[in-house]
């Protein structure tokens, strides 16, 4: 299941544009023009995150904002404006916002801003579910020992590397969401890394061959081509 993100914005044109935006980055997107729409949708599916125009029609970014903070703290909310004034984004703020971006932006910054919210709302749910990872967990048909860091199947234990470690540990929180590279790549390595895509793919093909019966046909690590990778439990 891929990520969900509600994107509110009265502008057709523009909406149109992000929704493409960011399906192509592997969400599900749940597009609205009106406040109102905005708020029954997040109520239905309780999306990933927000991306909330200012200026709607019935209920405005702002009073939606106010109403879903009343009942939910966690998830990410990111205001468009088209307003330079600093009062509102001092509002937006002060009423529960995480982040907002003034019109007119570029999209590639949109996106950034995004994904380093999703990773900031991350960092958070697993600060306070830091005691939800087991210290062995199944994957595909093997065990891993987080405290040994190896990995057993059958009657065979292997060891795991850090970073191979991080990426199973990703994958175990998402089953069956495709997971892009530069998302494994901020989870694993780091915002600041500055390596290719090549890194990450190196050492899916070296997972393989310890989870994978036959890591030329694999099962449970699975390709999503121009995308990223997606873990198909048993």
């Amino acid at each position: 299941m891929n990520p969900t993100l509600l994107i509110a914005e009265d502008d057709d044109a523009l909406r149109d544009g992000l929704k493409d935006l960011f399906e192509a980055e592997g969400y599900d997107v749940l597009p609205t023009g009106n406040g109102r729409t905005a708020l029954e949708l997040w109520r239905q599916y309780r999306p990933l995150l927000i991306v909330l125009d200012v200026m709607m029609p019935e209920l405005n970014g702002f009073e939606v904002c106010q109403q879903i903070r009343r009942e939910d703290n966690q998830t990410p909310i990111l205001f468009l404006t088209a307003k330079a004034q600093e009062i509102d984004q001092v509002v937006g703020l002060k009423l529960g916002g995480d982040d907002y971006v003034t019109k007119p932006f570029g999209m590639q910054a949109l996106l950034a801003r995004v994904e380093a919210l999703q990773r900031r709302a991350a960092r958070a749910r697993a600060g306070a579910d830091a005691d939800a990872m087991p210290d062995e967990f199944s994957f595909g048909k093997s065990v891993v020992s987080r405290k040994r860091h190896q990995i057993s199947r059958a009657d065979t234990t292997v060891p795991l590397t850090l970073r191979e470690l991080k990426l199973l540990e990703v994958f175990r929180e998402h089953p069956g969401e495709v997971i892009s590279r530069n998302r494994l790549l901020n989870e694993v390595w780091g915002i600041d890394y500055y390596g290719t895509t090549r890194t990450l793919d190196q050492h899916i093909v070296q997972l393989r061959k310890k989870v994978e019966t036959d890591p030329r046909h694999p099962v449970y690590l699975l390709t999503v081509h121009g995308v990223g990778y997606r873990y198909a439990p048993p």
